[in-house]
């Protein structure tokens, strides 16, 4: 019985150590491919280079849809498909105009409309300025002191969080709905400071919401540095006046597409594992980091599986998400099908963090599935991925991964991320080669090792 025992422990022994060793050849395979030629950077190259800002409803985002189509197809998708949604169009308009008035006349400053805002009169909106640091201090000063004015929220990043998204949550809610908040005491425009780390001069857009019980008012940006000037004015003149001309407005509704290129699985084809980025982006910059990056690699998944002659076990699925910025249609539309059509998801990734430093995944599961992938440490741990503690994963997925399926979101190095986030900042040239691409090999080798058993 004893050597029964033993012999049985020997093939247990034995089987672990081939199928380590088959999956650790398997991953190198991966990123030997993925450093080697640089084929998600060259795409990268053309979406952000030929095409541009690509914001929802644009013709920029049309192309893009194209474009993704055909990058799907030439890594060797098994099958490429579109799925309609409809998104919203919201249109920047010409440039906008920002001017604080100083001691000597009136000083411009960089600003930018907030996605959905509403624009200004033709011939702009000019008030007495008052700054607020927060909610609780624009509640304190009351319609008394705000009726008529516009309010300036100058609440910067926490410089003490050392993951900078930290800092960004803390911040965004002033971005999101300071108009209204603002415009529940009477105030006739709202500016924000950028949400940004960094100091310089260019305006972060980004999405804001509108209350529907109270006035809309026009939201922008103004650069870190605007930000600056305007708190220094006001310290020595508190009666400045703000200048404010934007001519955003909303359109018709439009109808675009996701993308979604799949290779069929092999011995468990009804099981899927999504992996995708957001083809979108605010049309202020480029759209590199914010998420060109993130549909890059996720193609680059697909290709790195057909190339290197890996066969899946469980379905691949890679999403060229539309309208994550302001609306997330697209992956409510893609959530909403899963869900109508009955189809088993077993895992949902994303990256949507910037194309930087890979540091491991975060992990949006269940006990028992993350001490599951926990095992598989071993065989990252050479790829510098060591970060498993976060359990964020991406906007685009949350549709699927707030029914229950396990959700990935790849762990970058985030210091520089908020540099560019949203920005004219945000271009090609500042994605490094080697950083994306071990960011696409992370990703498929994850990939492979839930496809191969599973969740």
């Amino acid at each position: 019985m004893r050597k029964i025992l033993l012999f049985s422990f020997l093939v247990i022994f034995t089987v672990h150590s081939n199928a380590q060793q088959t999956d650790s050849v398997t991953i190198k395979k991966f990123f030997n491919e993925a450093l080697t030629n640089s084929v998600a950077y060259k795409n990268l190259d053309k979406l952000v280079n030929t095409i541009g800002g690509r914001l929802a409803g644009s013709p920029e985002a049309a192309r893009a849809v194209e474009w993704a189509k055909q990058a799907m197809i030439d890594a060797g998708a098994d099958t490429v498909w579109l799925q309609e949604v409809w998104v919203p169009h919201w249109v920047r308009g010409e440039k906008e105009k920002g001017m604080v008035q100083d001691g000597k006349g009136m000083k411009e400053v960089p600003v930018c409309a907030l996605g959905m805002s509403i624009g200004t009169p033709d011939w702009g909106v000019s008030a007495p300025l008052i700054e607020v640091k927060s909610f609780d201090e624009l509640k304190k000063l009351g319609t008394e002191k705000i009726k008529g004015k516009i309010v300036f929220y100058n609440h910067p990043f926490d410089q003490t969080f050392i993951n900078t998204f930290d800092a960004y949550s803390e911040a965004g809610k002033y971005r999101w709905a300071g108009a209204s908040e603002a415009a529940r005491y009477g105030a006739v425009a709202s500016i924000v400071r950028s949400m940004a780390i960094n100091q310089d001069d260019f305006p972060h857009t980004g999405a804001m919401g509108y209350n529907d019980s109270l006035p809309k008012i026009p939201a922008a940006a103004v650069s870190t540095n605007g930000a600056e000037v305007i708190s220094q004015i006001l310290k020595t003149n508190p009666e400045a006046r703000f200048y404010l001309k934007q001519s955003c407005k909303m359109m018709d509704s439009v109808l675009s597409y996701n993308v979604i290129g799949e290779i069929k699985g092999s011995e468990h084809p009804e099981e899927i594992i999504d992996v995708g980025g957001h083809l979108d982006s605010w049309e202020t910059g480029k759209g590199a980091t914010d998420d060109g990056t993130g549909v890059a690699q996720s193609i680059e998944v697909l290709r790195l599986f057909k190339t290197t002659g890996v066969k899946p076990k469980r379905t691949i699925r890679a999403i060229a998400f539309m309208n994550e910025e302001n609306g997330l249609k697209g992956g409510k539309k893609y959530g909403a099908e899963a869900e109508r059509k009955k189809e088993k998801h077993i895992a949902a990734m994303e990256s949507d963090a910037g194309g930087f430093t890979p540091h491991g995944f975060g992990l949006n599961m269940k006990k028992e599935q993350r001490e599951k992938v926990l095992q598989w440490k071993s065989l990252l741990l050479p790829y510098g991925l060591w970060s498993w503690d976060g359990d964020g994963d991406g906007a685009d997925i949350s549709p699927i991964t707030d029914k229950g399926v396990p959700g990935f979101g790849l762990s970058v190095d985030s210091q520089r991320y908020f540099d560019l986030h949203h920005a004219a900042s945000d271009t090609f040239d500042k994605v490094n080669r080697r950083e994306l691409e071990l960011g696409a090999a992370s990703m498929a080798a994850m990939i492979y090792l839930i496809s191969q058993y599973g969740l």
